[in-house]
């Protein structure tokens, strides 16, 4: 008689594991995946988007004649390039920086 329970036991797990999962289980991982995605969107990709665009609005209003910062040194800007800035840091001593090294821009 026990070995009969057991053996119906066996079966029904066995029945129950080859089952396909139930669709509302899937669709509530869909679910979370979708609010996850759209958390990480909100407070990581839409600030950090708005931020690089701040800096490239700074770095597009640098004229001839404006006090920067880049890496850590301030100066004047004397010539702009597409991609470097020449500045003066001393009279008489100027120097070329990346665009992306300005950290400031101060107006003329």
């Amino acid at each position: 008689m026990e070995e009969t329970a057991v053996v119906e036991t066996v079966q029904t797990v066995a029945d129950n594991a080859t089952q396909p999962a139930q669709q509302g289980s899937w669709s509530g991982l869909l679910l979370y995946c979708l609010i996850v995605f759209a958390v990480i969107y909100l407070f990581m990709v839409r600030p950090n988007k708005k931020r690089m665009a701040e800096y490239q609005k700074m770095v597009d209003s640098i004229q001839v004649g404006n006090r920067i910062l880049a890496a850590g040194i301030y100066g004047t800007v004397k010539k702009i390039g597409e991609r470097t800035i020449e500045m003066e840091i001393a009279p008489g001593v100027v120097i070329e920086v990346s665009k992306n090294a300005i950290a400031n821009v101060e107006a003329k």
